[in-house]
């Protein structure tokens, strides 16, 4: 019952942080675009700010819970007196997830302090810029995001 829980958890994690990946880059970018610079800034700001602490936890959720129930398959085809052997769609969902991690940090940590400051500062062009970065990177890891979900229900 625990891992059809964690995996239920796992699930709606990914899907939280892949499909505001998608509605922010399809729809609420393109819907911004007609608004002046510091208005659409300051919202895509408060946007982000609110997205990224979800997408912060979700990233914590969907790792501990893949580890968790990777660790609990080894640990029961060990028990069993098995070799375990990782399935080939687990080892690329695992890595192409702990990449997506890494692109989030950058995100998160470099990206949007940049974002950040330029509007404390009223600095739009350099708004607009970190902007532009932060849309380049959620794109990248909506498309491994995207592709970790084929390769999974492709191979499964």
């Amino acid at each position: 019952m625990i891992f059809v829980i964690l995996k239920l958890v796992h699930v709606l994690a990914v899907v939280l942080w892949i499909g505001g990946m998608a509605f922010a880059h399809f729809f609420l970018r393109p819907s911004v675009q007609t608004l002046e610079p510091p208005v659409r800034l300051r919202l895509l700001h408060a946007v982000m700010q609110r997205f990224f602490s979800a997408v912060l936890i979700a990233a914590l959720v969907v790792l501990v819970s893949g580890l968790w129930m990777i660790g609990n398959a080894a640990k029961t085809s060990v028990q069993a007196g098995l070799g375990f052997n990782m399935p080939l769609d687990w080892t690329i969902m695992a890595t192409l997830g702990i990449v997506m991690i890494a692109i989030f940090g950058h995100i998160r940590f470099a990206l949007f302090k940049r974002l950040t400051r330029a509007v404390q500062a009223s600095d739009w062009p350099a708004g607009g810029a970190a902007m532009a970065s932060i849309r380049t990177w959620v794109f990248v890891n909506l498309c491994i995001g995207i592709a970790i979900i084929v390769v999974t229900l492709l191979m499964s």
